[in-house]
């Protein structure tokens, strides 16, 4: 069975409390990317989205120099690198999140993304019902 290791995104680009938002929002511009995990000596400690550099740094009138953990999503919605495919669907559905960071001995290893999960060919429908699962009733109260 394939599991999240065989998927997961192990080219990680990730930054620390020392950088700012714009560092952050550099570094996505860069890279095309708009989602960045935070970490600590390899730790990772929270995440930062592009939404979250709109919803809690420029919308709350934080400038460019604000420090990451102001604007950071803190707490780890993270799996194990051996957990199943379809166990992290799920996951993601539960959580209604489209990415997952991946950690190993409490270190940051890799992030999974709702489309790696759809590309590996996992069945439609499960793919299906963790986008709908997702999409659905968000709790934007975490953005506050």
């Amino acid at each position: 069975m394939t599991n999240i290791r065989d998927i997961m995104s192990k080219d990680l680009k990730t930054v620390d409390l020392s950088n700012n938002v714009f560092d952050v929002a550099m570094l996505m511009k860069n890279h095309d990317i708009g989602f960045v995990p935070v970490v600590d000596k390899g730790k990772l400690i929270g995440v930062v989205t592009d939404r979250d550099l709109v919803i809690r740094g420029f919308a709350n009138k934080k400038t460019d120099v604000s420090t990451i953990e102001e604007v950071m999503t803190k707490g780890n919605r993270s799996i194990s690198p051996d957990m199943s495919i379809e166990d992290a669907a799920d996951q993601m559905a539960k959580q209604k999140v489209r990415r997952l960071t991946v950690v190993e001995n409490g270190n940051l290893v890799g992030v999974v993304a709702l489309a790696d999960l759809a590309v590996r060919q996992i069945s439609e429908d499960k793919a299906g019902q963790a986008l709908s699962e997702i999409s659905e009733n968000v709790d934007h109260s975490v953005l506050q």
